[in-house]
């Protein structure tokens, strides 16, 4: 086999990226956006010594498990992973990658749970739109493709809400009427970077935020009546974000409000919560709220001393904050830590402390201040926990229940190996289809010390 060859294919298994693989003299070919039991001829793109890569150059045969692609930007940009298949087959793949990655990786059979879904679209509560120019000089507001940092121009995206799409047509119009001019990632100059849009599920309010590589939006004044007239009392809030760095990190650490509130407002497990442009909430309201649901029956918080590691807004802590006995919140973010105290004091919740920090770091501080946690909470990002902090849990705070929240199931593998070798045996699993139609998939883990108690407790 070589490349540019034409070779025909049988699919036999979908990895988690929602690549296609088949085998064929003996290799390994991967063909993107192929089914299991998909016959296909592929285009040969790249061979090495164990795999192959390819593209399909037809579908001889398609197979059952194919779906109606829903999506005009599936397979331009790099968002979504799955809209060729059903919706079903997917929601299989997601549920056999975290059972095989806990199994494989960390040597650790919980009782599995069925995966929980719901719909697969309009879901996303949030976007970040990078904004470039092509060759030609026209503007783009999309997404960037698969594996580069090229922007693909995305009028309308079948996650987001009906609203965002209204808005990125109106953000692109101010930009060409006004003459605005666009940040090059290349160069470094120019100066909107990325628009950014949040929308509140229960209460419908709509920020709009515009990252710029400067200190002021030319004529912002008039892209704002724009916005007004466009979403009327749901339009809340304005602000420029300002990121001046030559970095693809998308938002900077100042924001400036020029029209409404510094904030939204949602309502989360019956809990108003704030949020504000650097404020961690997960981007699918109805599916956090069964997640959070999930995570208080593993936790069992009636009465119990509950420390919530990397807290974000302060949303599962304050959700289980009826219950338990006293909530502690960390999170690393300052203006996220401002709006977990305002979210508390806004819901007359009394019994949470919430601390700026490391969650490694406030630890160590809790650890000197002679707190030991009945219950602890973790929802760290991709890279998982450090396994010094992993140490402090175990054997200076040695609570009965560890509750671990991850969105990838391969590091949350490897810290459960951690947690099981430091005397916490991984219970339950319970995977919830957070993000449908990519290649995420969240995952709650029970670890626990001793026998677990079955009794469900509520959000």
């Amino acid at each position: 086999m070589k490349k540019n060859d034409l070779i025909e294919i049988e699919i036999t298994d979908v990895m988690l990226s929602g690549s296609g693989v088949g085998h064929y003299d003996g290799l390994a070919v991967f063909v993107p956006s192929t089914v299991t039991g998909d016959v296909v001829l592929a285009h040969i793109l790249k061979v090495k010594t164990n795999v192959a890569y390819a593209k399909i150059e037809k579908i001889i045969k398609p197979s059952d498990k194919r779906g109606k692609i829903e999506c005009n930007s599936f397979l331009k940009c790099g968002g979504c992973a799955f809209w060729h298949i059903k919706y079903s087959e997917e929601l299989k793949l997601k549920e056999n990658a975290v059972t095989n990655n806990l199994k494989r990786i960390g040597g650790v059979e919980p009782e599995f749970e069925p995966i929980t879904a719901l719909q697969p679209q309009n879901y996303r509560n949030k976007c970040q739109y990078p904004v470039a120019k092509n060759k030609d000089g026209d503007i783009l507001i999309g997404f960037y493709s698969e594996h580069s940092h090229r922007v693909v121009d995305c009028p309308q995206c079948a996650l987001q809400p009906e609203e965002f799409s209204k808005v990125v047509k109106v953000f692109k119009e101010f930009l060409k009427e006004n003459n605005i001019s666009i940040y090059s990632e290349e160069t470094g100059k120019g100066l909107v970077r990325h628009l950014y849009i949040r929308k509140a599920a229960v209460t419908g309010e709509i920020m709009v935020a515009v990252v710029i590589n400067g200190d002021k939006l030319p004529l912002a004044e008039k892209l704002i009546e724009s916005l007004k007239a466009l979403l009327k009392d749901s339009f809340c809030s304005f602000q420029i974000n300002i990121n001046k760095k030559k970095t693809n990190v998308i938002l900077g650490h100042k924001n400036i409000t020029l029209y409404g509130n510094d904030y939204i407002i949602d309502v989360l497990c019956g809990v108003e919560i704030r949020i504000s442009p650097l404020s961690f909430y997960q981007v699918n309201h109805d599916v956090a709220e069964l997640l959070y649901k999930k995570a208080a029956e593993y936790l069992k918080p009636q009465g119990k001393t509950v420390l919530d590691l990397y807290c974000g807004a302060g949303t599962i802590g304050l959700s289980l904050a009826k219950k338990a006995k006293s909530i502690i919140g960390v999170e690393i973010i300052p203006e996220a830590v401002e709006d977990a105290k305002f979210n508390a004091k806004q819901n007359d919740i009394q019994n949470c402390e919430f601390i700026c920090a490391d969650a490694k770091n406030a630890a160590e501080m809790l650890k000197i201040r002679g707190i030991k946690p009945d219950a602890v909470i973790v929802d760290p990002p991709r890279k998982g926990c450090e396994e010094s902090l992993i140490d402090i849990i175990c054997n200076d705070f040695a609570p009965e229940i560890v509750v671990y929240v991850s969105c990838d199931s391969a590091t949350l593998a490897r810290d459960c190996k951690i947690f099981e070798s430091m005397g916490y045996k991984a219970e339950k699993c319970a995977t919830f289809d957070m993000f449908p139609r990519t290649s995420h998939v969240e995952t709650v883990v029970l670890l626990s010390k001793g026998e677990v108690d079955s009794k469900k407790a509520s959000c």
